[in-house]
């Protein structure tokens, strides 16, 4: 029977019907291999389509010509090598229902001369852009006349390996900074009126439209409204959308609102979590009524009921749940199946997108599948063989994903936890307001163990006799750390760590001195929380910058409240010792470039410096262990059962994940589980 859910409805975009509202954004997930779609690429795409979205947006976005150099792993659309490689990721998603289009650009002053042939940066105007800290030419006609025909060569390629359509890219890449007052400070006739700052994208959709011909579809994501005193107003922007929905040459626009001068601004456009749901929502579905075009538009619509109310509402044709594909690509499947409970959550932890931005490929935080679907499964087949008893100590994120993994393969589980309530460190996570939606991480494995009847027993501090009297065939132990100390020379005893801070066992005092020498999420939320507290805080960091482990989206959010809050934040600096002075604590400060010393007298001294591994259990068991607790990580790469033999009187295999073995985060804790168990 047909469905009456507004996002299962197909829509009709020119001569493509998709067959609902749902789809991912243009995004770049950096797994080109030289700049082309791969296997990694590939598969990451179809799984979207086997999910059942209706169209997958690839590359964020791919380059069209040589000199705009890539910044983040961006697609080369300027090579005709591309073809073939975009043909079969085209026809696999087609071939299981989904449409594929590709976002192209140009990135003007949005990269680096220093990469790919050195070639100078190009924008309007030699205006620089912060996040990416070149100084621009000022292009000239030859480039533009180039650019035109790199612009339309790449649509042409596009068409040609079968792709269903084109967006161009027009938000802080070289089209729109043509648009911005912001960026564009010509005297010739790119600039002044909006006939003349539109000139050249006109120029642009002449070209491939000439090429393409009028059926292949060609939209934008454009910026409508900058949100920025020196940038592009909503009027202007609105007035923009309606010139180019009047001229005939696009077929949708995929809106944004904001600037991306900066990763402070940039965290507008694409919000974090702490951040409103679906900031932007209301203005596409404004710019919608006022250009009665098909919009597009994604921004943290990461939960169904949100999107749902999109389309319900009118304000949206497309509806983009990006993030929350990477989070779960079967979201349609899902919906249509009745299956919504079963959707695992987009936690708005931003690690897909913060390690895109240091450099490395996107990874979710809790999904160790997505990025390596040739090697991690998305749905867990039942094992072929007798089922086995598998016990699990510690029900963390790591412990509850292995007993998630092991039931679904048909296994008898039984996890023990010390605690009152499984989600180990995450518990001491969420306790921060602002990062409160990493329960979801928790409570989604709790909900499947629930439907899989698990047995987990809490308040059982597991002991060797506890895990023996269950005559397992597999022991994991995913019993996490402990909080350690830096390496100081005197006073360990005079300090507190984060964790002390965060679980409220300690309150902060009024003059504090945080130490951080892990430079990630722990030590910045404990220095939130005591600058949130009303403390004079400081924050020393032997790094070049603090929290060199977290990304530009989220170090934004620390940084915006680190400097509401007036703290003090000295860098490439060490605490050496800590002493009593009186009823005050004298920190003593070094670094690692010069032999001076200098003291701070405060009343409280926070560290951070990772976890040690909580193993005693794992030690005690190891010699009763078929394998003694050994792992063949060539088998473990390669995603091959564990097979290894060291003790022929061993009654059982033994391994431990997460930071059980050493400290890591979440993400690690919980693809250990998912890699070793997928194979029980």
């Amino acid at each position: 029977m047909a469905s009456n859910d507004p996002l299962l409805q197909p829509y009709r975009l020119k001569h493509l019907t998709l067959r609902n509202r749902i789809m991912s954004t243009a995004h770049e997930p950096s797994y080109s291999e030289d700049g082309l779609p791969k296997d990694t690429y590939r598969l990451y795409h179809l799984e979207k389509a086997k999910g059942g979205i209706a169209l997958t947006m690839t590359a964020g976005s791919a380059i069209v010509s040589r000199d705009s150099a890539p910044a983040f792993g961006n697609l080369h659309a300027y090579r005709d090598e591309i073809v073939p490689w975009l043909r079969r990721l085209a026809d696999d998603c087609h071939e299981a229902g989904s449409a594929v289009m590709i976002q192209l650009t140009h990135l003007g002053r949005r990269t680096n001369w220093n990469k790919a042939d050195w070639f100078p940066v190009l924008a309007p105007s030699p205006v620089r852009e912060p996040a990416h800290r070149a100084f621009p030419k000022e292009i000239e006609d030859w480039d533009m006349d180039r650019i035109v025909v790199d612009y339309a060569a790449a649509a042409q390629r596009m068409q040609e390996a079968g792709l269903d359509g084109i967006e161009l890219e027009c938000y802080g890449h070289l089209l729109d900074q043509f648009w911005s007052p912001a960026t564009n400070q010509r005297e010739d006739a790119y600039n002044g009126n909006l006939d003349n700052r539109l000139r050249f994208i006109f120029r642009v959709l002449d070209a491939i439209r000439a090429a393409v011909g009028a059926d292949f579809i060609v939209g934008l994501r454009l910026v409508a409204d900058e949100d920025w005193e020196r940038g592009l107003s909503r009027e202007e922007g609105i007035e923009i959308a309606q010139r180019l929905v009047a001229s005939g040459q696009i077929d949708f626009l995929n809106v944004i609102r904001g600037h991306i001068e900066s990763d402070a601004a940039l965290r507008y456009v694409i919000p974090v979590q702490g951040m409103r749901s679906a900031p932007h929502l209301d203005f596409a579905g404004e710019l919608r009524a006022a250009t009665k075009f098909p919009v597009f538009h994604a921004a943290r619509i990461s939960d169904v009921a949100t999107a749902r109310h999109a389309i319900a509402s009118g304000k949206l044709d497309m509806v983009g749940m990006t993030r929350a594909h990477l989070a779960d690509p079967h979201i349609a499947r899902k919906v249509a199946e009745g299956r919504e409970e079963e959707i695992r959550p987009c936690v708005g932890a931003t690690y897909c997108l913060d390690r895109i931005y240091e450099g490395h490929g996107a990874l979710c935080i809790h999904n160790p599948a997505t990025g390596r679907e040739a090697t991690m499964p998305h749905v867990i087949a039942r094992n072929g063989g007798p089922a086995r008893k598998v016990v699990i100590v510690g029900a963390g994120p790591g412990g509850l994903e292995a007993a998630r993994v092991s039931a679904l393969r048909g296994h008898e589980v039984v996890v023990f936890e010390a605690a009152d309530q499984a989600g180990g460190q995450i518990r001491l996570l969420t306790r921060s307001k602002r990062r409160s939606e990493l329960i979801g991480i928790v409570d989604w494995r709790l909900d499947r163990l629930a439907d899989l009847a698990v047995d987990i027993r809490y308040n059982r501090y597991a002991e060797p006799d506890d895990v023996l009297a269950e005559a397992p065939d597999i022991v994991l132990i995913a019993t996490g750390g402990l909080p350690q100390s830096p390496a100081l020379d005197a006073g360990d005893d005079l300090v507190v760590s984060s964790w002390d801070i965060l679980s409220g066992d300690t309150k902060p005092a009024e003059e504090v001195l945080l130490y951080d020498d892990n430079g990630a999420h722990p030590g910045m939320q404990a220095a939130e929380a005591v600058a949130e507290s009303g403390s004079n805080l400081e924050l020393v960091t032997p790094e070049r910058f603090f929290a060199p482990e977290i990304g530009g989206l989220n170090h934004a959010a620390y940084a915006e409240i680190f400097h509401a809050k007036g703290v003090r934040i000295s860098i490439n600096s060490r605490v050496l010792a800590v002493q009593r002075r009186a009823n005050r604590l004298a920190a003593v400060i070094g670094s690692d470039y010069h032999d001076r010393r200098e003291e701070r007298i405060v009343d409280q001294v926070v560290v951070e410096h990772g976890t040690l591994p909580l193993d005693e259990l794992y030690f005690a068991l190891k010699p009763r262990s078929s394998n003694l607790g050994a792992c063949d990580y060539d088998a473990l790469r390669e995603g091959r059962p564990q097979t290894l033999i060291k003790n022929q009187d061993g009654g059982f295999q033994l391994f431990r994940i997460g930071d059980a073995v050493s400290s890591r985060n979440i993400h690690a804790a919980i693809y250990d589980a998912l890699r070793l168990c997928k194979d029980f």
